[in-house]
């Protein structure tokens, strides 16, 4: 049941749980989270992703030191511009600026399974695109809290490419 509390003997069901929630704590008082997230705050929550990922990386080729090898530049040449395109979308108030950062999310996605792939020894040794006296992208030191680089990066692509989706897809204005 809603956990929206009764006004005057009315309880205000929001369209989304119908009164019956799915998720927990996603009406609360008669605020519906699921309410609320609509196009707006779905472009909102990828471009604030995009932004610190594109920061992460900018942080870890400048002040860590860590010279980024061909795979990562790829992925930060989808990756940057999502930052640009959802930030202007967002003052544009586009909503379908959504469109162009599903596809470069996924092409970003993409290239970041590949690089996953390196990371887990799945590609053979004599594709790898690491050279020997460059940066590796099998090294120990791509972890960010345990959690290697190419896996947070495909993460962080393709839940921007699900925030996209969703943008689109709200057809309230």
């Amino acid at each position: 049941m809603c956990n929206a509390e009764d006004v005057n003997g009315f309880r205000p069901i929001c369209r989304w749980c119908q009164g019956q929630p799915r998720y927990p704590l996603t009406c609360l008082k008669g605020f519906c989270l699921m309410d609320k997230f609509n196009g707006e705050v779905a472009l909102l929550l990828a471009w604030l992703l995009a932004l610190a990922a594109s920061l992460a990386a900018l942080f870890i080729g400048e002040a860590m030191g860590q010279t980024p090898c061909w795979v990562c530049w790829i992925q930060r040449i989808f990756m940057f511009p999502l930052a640009i395109i959802l930030g202007l979308g967002l003052w544009w108030e586009d909503r379908s600026s959504g469109r162009y950062g599903l596809a470069l999310a996924l092409l970003g996605g993409t290239v970041g399974l590949w690089h996953l792939a390196l990371y887990g020894g799945l590609i053979p040794e004599r594709l790898e695109p690491c050279s020997a006296d460059g940066p590796s992208c099998t090294d120990a030191n791509q972890l960010i809290l345990g959690v290697p680089i190419p896996l947070l990066s495909v993460i962080t692509f393709f839940v921007i490419a699900a925030l996209c989706a969703a943008a689109l897809k709200d057809k309230r204005s």
